[in-house]
C-alpha cells in the first residue's frame, strides 16, 4: 500500500525535532512529518528542564551519553550561534565539601578527562572561592564548557529549519497506536492515521508504551520522577555567579540539589527528585490512575524503593519542607538565607527508565521493535546531546 511518508518522527521535544532535521540535511527530498499531542513543540522534558548545557563529566567513559554529550554540547553551542538562541558558557564547580567526597571528586575528574571535556581543572578552597566568591568546600572541578541555554527556543529553531526544509509539523496529533501494515508502518493518532515508510519514535514519558504496542518488550519501564525547584529573589542572585553542584552520589542518576543559573537571569535551587502519580505531573497533585498502575504493577519499582527508601525519606522531607531545601544549599552557599527564597517555584518530570531488576537504567538506550526504532531512555544529558544523538538515529533510520 502506498505510504503518506517517507518517515514519521513521533515527539515534537528536542531529540525527535533533531531527528527530523537531521533526516532532511540528509535526503532533502524525504516526505518527514512530526507528529506531538501537544500544540506547541518542546513541551514537555525540553520546556520543563534547568536549562543546562552539559560538559560530558559524570558519565562512564564509553558509554552514549558520555560519547555524544561532549559531541552535542559543541554542536549545541554552533547551533546557537547560527540561529541566534540565548545561551551563556558561564561555568560549573562540582564542590567537595569535606576530606571524604575527595575521591569521588577524583573519579569524577578522571571520567571527565577521559570523555575529552574541555577545560577541566582542579580548584582548591581558594581557587573556589575566585569562581564562585560565596561558595564554599575543601576543593573542587571547574568545568568551565558547562553553560546555559533557552532549550525551548533550540526546539523552535529545530522546528523552523524543518518546516523551511519541507517537513511537516502535526502538532495537537495524539499518538495512541502504531502497528506494522505491509512494508511500513500504520500510526493511529487523534485525528485519524498516518502511514509512513519508516519511524522513529522520540516519545520521553510515554516511550515505553508505543514501544510495548509494536512488540518491545515491557522492560524497561518509564516510572516519573518530579524535579522541582525554587528560585532565588533578584537582590539574593548576587549569591551565584554559575552553577554550584554537589559531588553526585555515583549509583544514582541524580545529580543532587544544586543551584543553578538560568538564562533569564534567575537562580534556581534544586531540584528534588520525588517519584509521583504522574507522567506529566508538573503540579504534584496530578495523578493519572494509569500511570499510577503502571508504576505501582511494576516489579522494578518495589525493588527501586527498597533499597532507597533512605534517600526516598529525604526527598519527601525536601519536598515537604521548603527550610531543608534551603539548608541543603546553605552547606555550598553559607549567606544563603530562608528569606532570599522567592514564594515562586517550577518543576519538571524525569522520565526514567527503571528495568525489572529495578536498575535505574542510566545511559541512553535506543531499541527496535515492530521495525521501527524506539528511544526508551533520553533524560538528562539528552537535551544538550540532541544534535550528535539525531546523527545516530538517522544513521539508524536510513539504513
Amino acid at each position: 500500500m502506498p505510504t503518506d511518508h517517507d518517515v514519521a518522527v513521533v515527539g515534537a521535544g528536542i531529540v525527535g525535532l533533531a531527528v527530523a532535521r537531521e533526516l532532511l540535511l540528509r535526503r532533502p527530498d524525504l516526505r518527514v512529518a512530526v507528529l506531538d499531542k501537544q500544540e506547541e513543540v518542546g513541551f514537555h522534558q525540553t520546556g520543563h528542564n534547568s536549562g543546562v548545557v552539559h560538559a560530558g563529566i559524570y558519565y562512564a567513559p564509553g558509554s552514549l551519553k558520555a560519547t555524544l554529550c561532549v559531541e552535542g554540547a559543541r554542536r549545541l553551542y554552533d547551533f546557537c550561534d547560527e540561529h541566534g538562541v540565548a545561551y551563556e558558557r558561564c561555568g560549573k564547580v562540582i564542590v567537595a565539601l569535606t576530606d571524604a567526597e575527595l575521591p569521588k571528586l577524583a573519579e569524577l575528574e578522571r571520567r571527565g578527562r577521559a570523555n575529552g571535556v574541555p577545560g577541566l581543572r582542579r580548584l582548591d578552597a581558594a581557587g573556589l572561592r575566585e569562581v564562585e566568591p560565596h561558595c564554599v568546600g575543601v576543593a573542587a572541578l571547574h568545568s568551565p564548557n558547562t553553560g546555559i541555554v533557552d532549550f525551548p527556543g533550540v526546539a523552535r529553531a529545530l522546528a523552523g529549519d524543518v518546516r523551511e526544509r519541507g517537513g511537516e509539523l502535526r502538532l495537537g496529533h495524539e499518538v495512541t497506536g502504531a502497528a506494522r501494515d505491509g512494508a511500513g508502518v500504520a500510526i493511529t493518532h487523534s485525528r485519524g492515521r498516518l502511514r509512513a515508510a519508516n519511524a522513529v519514535f522520540c516519545a520521553g514519558p510515554w516511550a515505553d508504551r508505543l514501544a510495548v504496542g509494536l512488540g518491545a518488550p515491557a522492560d524497561p519501564r518509564i516510572v516519573p520522577f518530579r524535579g522541582a525547584y525554587l528560585k532565588l529573589r533578584p537582590e539574593a542572585r548576587r549569591l551565584v555567579r554559575g552553577l554550584i553542584y554537589p559531588v553526585p552520589d555515583p549509583d544514582l542518576p541524580f545529580l543532587g540539589v544544586h543551584l543553578t543559573k538560568h538564562i533569564t537571569g534567575e537562580v534556581w535551587l534544586g531540584p528534588s527528585a520525588l517519584l509521583v502519580g504522574a507522567r506529566d505531573a508538573y503540579r504534584l497533585r496530578r495523578v493519572r490512575p494509569r500511570d499510577v498502575a503502571d508504576t505501582l504493577a511494576w516489579p522494578g519499582t518495589w525493588r527501586v524503593m527498597r533499597r532507597w527508601w533512605r534517600t526516598g525519606l529525604t526527598e519527601l522531607r525536601l519536598a515537604a519542607s521548603r527550610r531543608a531545601f534551603v539548608d541543603a544549599c546553605r552547606a555550598y552557599v553559607p549567606e544563603l538565607a530562608p528569606s532570599d527564597v522567592a514564594r515562586e517555584s517550577t518543576a519538571g518530570v524525569r522520565a526514567q527508565a527503571v528495568g525489572r531488576d529495578g536498575r535505574l537504567v542510566d545511559d541512553f538506550l535506543v531499541s527496535e521493535a515492530g521495525g521501527v526504532l524506539h528511544v526508551r531512555n533520553a533524560p538528562s544529558p539528552a537535551a544538550t546531546s540532541s544534535l550528535a544523538l539525531a546523527e545516530r538515529l538517522a544513521d539508524r533510520a536510513l539504513a
